[in-house]
């Protein structure tokens, strides 16, 4: 996520201060607040039904250096996301901490290189094999090993547009009929878009189809991050980062997966006037509903299909980067900067 380094250190900086001008009564309140690492704002009636007010934010995982991408595998039970400076995937199965599950899980090659190396956006095919976007290697792969048998190896899917590598690959989402959806912003790039090994001088939207072409379906968004699809796979969810018109973006599809009409669909300048965190629009998944549970200013941001808000996860003093359901979402997890979250829905 672009600047994530100066949200977090703002943020950080305006909790000291404000924590160093307030009341003996004031910090005392404060300090039983932030013994918690969120709370449940509810905005519209209806999202009562998704979750409740009580419901606790808890901390499953610490101490990443940027927690990213997480997916969570039904047939194994567990939760896999990517640390994604560590270069490496971690998993979860419900009990004591997150251990190490692949690594390289984005950077293969031996040369140093700074920028953002491991894997970021990860999901299943519908084989139920994991696919990854692979920031430092610049492409979109499937894992050649056994879910329950890691190893990197890795079968290449797209690496290039017209013979040009892509920025570096962030996100992705694969619908039923074997079609890829990924995005391809500069965030993984040593020096963004001033890096001298930049090839592609837009920031696109691809789609791999079934036959393994790679398709490009958006050209003009200013950091195109998050994707998503709704349940009947008709309508195409992008999130956007970047300072020109950050927000959420939707698009009608055809029975080919390609983009027939839309454009933004929620700007987040109005959520980031008021909120500590001020990022943009990140990674986000839908709930069984269609509501858009996002990352943007403030935590995860509960969006109606018709661009509603209808609550916010609220995540103190971390920007969230990600979310995943689990199979019968009834639980959501969240990336948030160092650490790993999870919530109970109702």
């Amino acid at each position: 996520m672009k600047n994530r380094f100066l949200v977090s250190l703002f943020s950080s900086f305006i909790f000291f201060v404000s924590c160093n001008n307030q009341t003996t009564e004031t910090k005392s309140s404060s300090s039983n607040r932030d013994t918690a690492i969120g709370k449940i704002e509810i905005y519209d009636t209806s999202a009562v039904k998704l979750i409740d007010t009580n419901a606790t934010v808890e901390v499953i995982g610490r101490n990443y250096k940027w927690s990213e991408g997480p997916a969570w595998v039904a047939s194994k039970q567990m939760l896999l996301f990517s640390d994604v400076r560590a270069n490496t995937i971690f998993q979860w199965h419900g009990k004591d901490t997150p251990v190490v599950y692949l690594t390289p899980s984005g950077y293969t090659d031996t040369a140093v290189r700074n920028g953002e190396n491991g894997s970021n956006g990860l999901t299943l095919d519908k084989q139920g094999r994991l696919l990854l976007c692979q920031s430092g290697n610049r492409q979109v792969v499937r894992m050649d090993a056994p879910l329950d048998s890691p190893k990197p190896l890795f079968t290449v899917l797209s690496a290039n547009y017209h013979g040009k590598k892509f920025n570096s690959p962030n996100d992705l989402v694969a619908d039923s009929k074997g079609n890829i959806y990924f995005t391809d912003p500069i965030y993984g790039l040593p020096k963004y878009g001033e890096d001298p090994t930049r090839e592609i001088h837009f920031e696109g939207v691809y789609k791999i189809g079934g036959d393994g072409k790679t398709t490009l379906l958006i050209d003009s968004i200013s950091n195109p991050n998050g994707i998503a699809l709704s349940l009947d796979e008709k309508v195409l969810y992008l999130g956007s980062t970047g300072d020109k018109h950050p927000g959420w973006y939707k698009y009608q599809l055809d029975a080919n997966g390609n983009i027939t009409s839309g454009g933004l669909f929620l700007e987040a300048a109005s959520l980031q006037k008021n909120a500590k965190i001020k990022q943009g629009g990140d990674g986000f998944k839908l709930d069984k509903f269609g509501n858009l549970f996002v990352s943007g200013p403030d935590g995860i941001n509960i969006l109606s299909p018709e661009g509603k808000l209808l609550g916010l996860i609220r995540v103190y003093d971390h920007p969230t980067s990600n979310c995943a359901f689990n199979e019968t979402k009834d639980v959501l997890y969240i990336t948030a900067d160092d650490k790993v979250l999870r919530v109970k829905l109702r």
